[in-house]
């Protein structure tokens, strides 16, 4: 013979599912923890070391890369710079075609080779980190919204490149978006263009770079 409950206490089971069911549509979810990703300062204004950046959004290499004439003695050197950006500025890139406050963009330098293993052509990444810079976006606490930081010996503090370097005046004079070097990370500059987010200096270059 089945077992059969109550009906006052079938009636009581009803009336609690009834209750507990808006309570746990409308319970409010955990709050997400912070970015730590974030640009952060010692008491010096020194940058401290992005930490798992290359767990972060990768953007491009370049090869050899340089805006002015290599340093003498280093002609036959060759170097990769790696790039990548903070998972929340890339996301937002994706959404406006340009960049947020608190982008951290980090260029990441290595030794290129050519001899190695069974490799006969070309060129591969070899050894430590070399260098590593910073462009910051920190719009409350750098003058022009952007700065760059120099960690070395890497590993160590970045130190802040003064407002004076050239740094600062050839990104503002040829960046393709916001003073950021958009034109040659391949996956970005579509959506510029796309958002019509091109700094107009980017559009002269490539305007005379077509005659």
């Amino acid at each position: 013979m089945p077992f059969k409950f109550p009906p006052k206490l079938i009636l009581l089971s009803l009336i609690a599912a009834a209750i507990a069911i808006p309570i746990a549509l409308h319970t409010p979810k955990p709050a997400m923890a912070a970015s730590t990703t974030a640009p952060t300062y010692d008491k010096n204004g020194q940058m401290l070391p992005p930490t798992n950046y290359r767990e972060w959004v990768y953007l491009t290499t370049g090869m050899d890369m340089s805006y002015t004439p290599k340093m003498k003695g280093m002609e036959n050197q060759s170097t990769f710079d790696n790039i990548f950006v903070n998972p929340e500025a890339y996301r937002s890139f994706l959404e406006t075609g340009t960049w947020p406050d608190k982008t951290v963009i980090v260029l990441e330098a290595r030794n290129a080779r050519s001899k190695g293993s069974i490799n006969q052509n070309g060129h591969f990444q070899a050894g430590g980190v070399e260098d590593i810079e910073v462009h910051v976006k920190d719009e409350a606490r750098f003058p022009g919204k952007w700065a760059f930081f120099s960690f070395n010996p890497v590993g160590g503090n970045g130190k802040l490149f003064p407002q004076a370097a050239d740094c600062y005046s050839c990104h503002a004079a040829h960046a393709a978006v916001d003073t950021t070097f958009v034109q040659f990370y391949p996956t970005l500059l579509p959506i510029a263009q796309k958002k019509s987010t091109l700094s107009e200096a980017f559009l002269k270059d490539e305007a005379a770079s077509s005659k």
